[in-house]
């Protein structure tokens, strides 16, 4: 048997120091100590690809193996209060304030707050799963290692390349839209504070030193931290409630009924389609669930704080979007800073200082959680070795994963140095829906198979029932998207999502009930998350679809090359996999046996 890969959790490990930099500790797996070994590696790639297909993890390697490759644990610091408002942080930013105005003006009109409605009523859907496997399997690794423990490591790869590239791509949008807020409040245009290379392409050569400044400030206070960081957003969060409470009390003091007729200017296809667009507002909650492993009581706290959280942004959302159109008709308001027109328009020029610096909080504590989610994320990711176990190390006196934020945030600076919003806007929901989606499928899986109980028939069962679910979401899709607005094709696909969904509930017995807190109405509740999310996935525009085939493909090119043999490498070393006996700890302190 090959020489163990990870780092362990020994006195030996606590003597190297943090700062190492050599070749084993980017590739120590035997696939890659020489050439030789690579070719060797390569010419098994199909039957290792085959092995990781149909490989599934469990929670105790997720709980106890895997964070031995930090060499130091995360330390248990937050509670409910602290993730309710790390929940608020993230999700209330700029998405409220840029993308009502437009998506009214064009898409909804009046309706608004019901695209903000449906919108919020997916998100609670997709909350509700991911508080069920934060309880059960409170990780570091959120929707990574839920996937790899139901769905398996090939799945898990894509829903994690995926929603890293997301939040890569999208942190540095907030930091670029950061720097425009900012010129606004200083009375600036919004590329003054940029500088303008004209040796570089068009889309790239207004450069961003601001943006980078922000992503690493942001990124600074997490690395010396995670109470520091929640602590620092709870109370700047309060300037948050500030400004929403103001632009609410005095919005609704200057409404005209008058301005909601007509009410759906655009019928029911524009209030979908601007829940597709404003969903991207509620994004953001998911980074909580990869705190759970830093959370002193998982089981109680992440329902409370989670569900509480986006029950909250969900009211207010659709109350300051009903304000908005109330205080202005919905074809006159501004696509790009609806809430300073529409204050100017009724005599309060003044406030579209108030409503910057709350957009400014909201991007700057939505980047200081995404560095404390994606960090986090990265550092499990790490752990079973699809990136190299670098990035997985835990500082011994912050207990964070300073290598794995540091790996973002610069990757995240680079990108907003360069780019311009124009290029970056290209990114949209679509791998955050994905993943949302396939996380609503694992905890189907979860509840209807167990390893331990094998019952074919129930398992095939399983897989028709959840195919003819997928399926028929997919169909009630197409129906709504496609030109013809007959009822044909909704008669036969939304009958067949309700049997299949009732098929699943009465001739597929659950194997397993969760033994804190759990997703109220199995089935129901996970297959209506299956199919809003594809149906909001549907309403975006067909180069959403092909910007995410084009990473796919890459991500998979990656995973051929690299990924497939260093997983494979990692799990096949079976010393380095053994489960800590009950009463045992990793370094730390923070992973122990219940």
């Amino acid at each position: 048997m090959a020489a163990p890969t990870n780092g362990g959790g020994g006195d030996g490990d606590s003597r190297r120091s943090y700062w190492r930099w050599s070749k084993a500790d980017f590739f120590p797996e035997p696939s890659f100590r020489s050439w030789s070994a690579y070719r060797s590696a390569l010419s098994a790639t199909c039957p290792r690809l085959r092995d990781r297909l149909l490989h599934r993890s469990d929670s105790a390697a997720e709980l106890h193996a895997l964070p031995r490759q930090s060499e130091h644990g995360l330390r248990r610091c937050l509670n409910w209060w602290d993730l309710a408002w790390l929940g608020f942080g993230s999700v209330v930013g700029t998405g409220i304030f840029v993308l009502t105005g437009q998506e009214a003006r064009f898409n909804s009109g009046p309706a608004i707050p019901l695209a903000y409605a449906t919108a919020g009523v997916s998100a609670l859907l997709s909350v509700f799963c991911y508080a069920e496997f934060a309880v059960e399997i409170p990780s570091a690794g959120g929707s990574f290692s839920y996937l790899r423990v139901e769905l398996g490591d090939f799945v898990a790869f894509l829903a994690a390349a995926n929603i890293l590239l997301e939040a890569l791509v999208g942190a540095a949008g907030v930091a670029r839209s950061w720097t425009s807020y900012f010129a606004t409040l200083i009375d600036r245009d919004p590329d003054s504070l940029r500088i303008h290379a004209p040796a570089l392409a068009e889309g790239f050569n207004l450069l961003d030193p601001i943006a980078v400044v922000v992503l690493l400030t942001c990124s600074t206070i997490t690395i010396f931290g995670t109470r520091h960081a929640s602590t620092l957003n709870w109370l700047t969060s309060l300037l948050s409630v500030a400004v929403i409470a103001f632009i609410i009390a005095a919005g609704f003091a200057h409404t005209d009924a008058s301005n909601l007729t007509p009410f759906f200017p655009y019928g029911a296809r524009g209030v979908f389609q601007a829940a597709a667009v404003v969903y991207w507002a509620y994004t953001g909650f998911d980074m909580i669930a990869t705190m759970a492993e830093e959370t002193k009581n998982p089981a109680r706290d992440i329902p409370l704080g989670l569900i509480g959280s986006m029950s909250a942004i969900t009211v207010v959302y659709c109350v300051m979007a009903l304000v908005l159109v109330m205080m202005q008709r919905y074809d006159q308001l501004d696509p790009n800073a609806a809430y300073s027109v529409a204050f100017a328009s009724v005599g309060m020029k003044w406030a579209k200082y108030l409503v910057a610096l709350g957009a400014l909080k909201g991007m700057t504590t939505g980047l200081l959680v995404g560095a404390l989610g994606q960090g986090r994320y990265t550092t499990q990711i790490a752990r079973a070795h699809m990136i190299p176990p670098y990035f997985a190390l835990v500082h011994p006196k912050t207990g964070t994963p300073i290598h794995a934020t540091l790996l973002v945030t610069i990757s995240s600076a680079c990108i907003a140095f360069f780019s311009s919003l124009d290029v970056l806007a290209s990114v949209s929901s679509i791998s955050t829906l994905f993943i949302f989606m396939l996380v609503a499928v694992a905890l189907l899986v979860r509840r209807y198979y167990s390893r331990d109980v094998p019952q074919r028939s129930n398992l095939f069962k399983l897989v028709a029932f959840l195919v003819f679910i997928i399926g028929s979401s997919i169909g009630i899709t197409v129906c709504w998207n496609s030109a013809s607005d007959g009822w044909i094709g909704y008669a036969v696909t939304v009958p067949l999502w309700f049997l299949s969904t009732l098929g699943l509930a009465v001739f597929v017995p659950q194997q397993r009930v969760p033994k804190v807190w759990g997703v109220p109405l199995v089935p129901w509740l996970p297959s209506l998350s299956i199919a809003t999310n594809l149906f909001l996935m549907g309403s975006l525009g067909y180069q959403a679809f092909v910007r995410f085939g084009i990473c796919t493909l890459v991500m998979l090119i990656y995973y051929v090359f690299f990924g497939v043999h260093a997983t494979y490498d990692m799990d096949h070393e079976q010393n380095d996999f053994e489960t800590p006996k009950v009463g045992t700890s990793i370094s730390g302190g923070n992973v122990e046996q219940k």
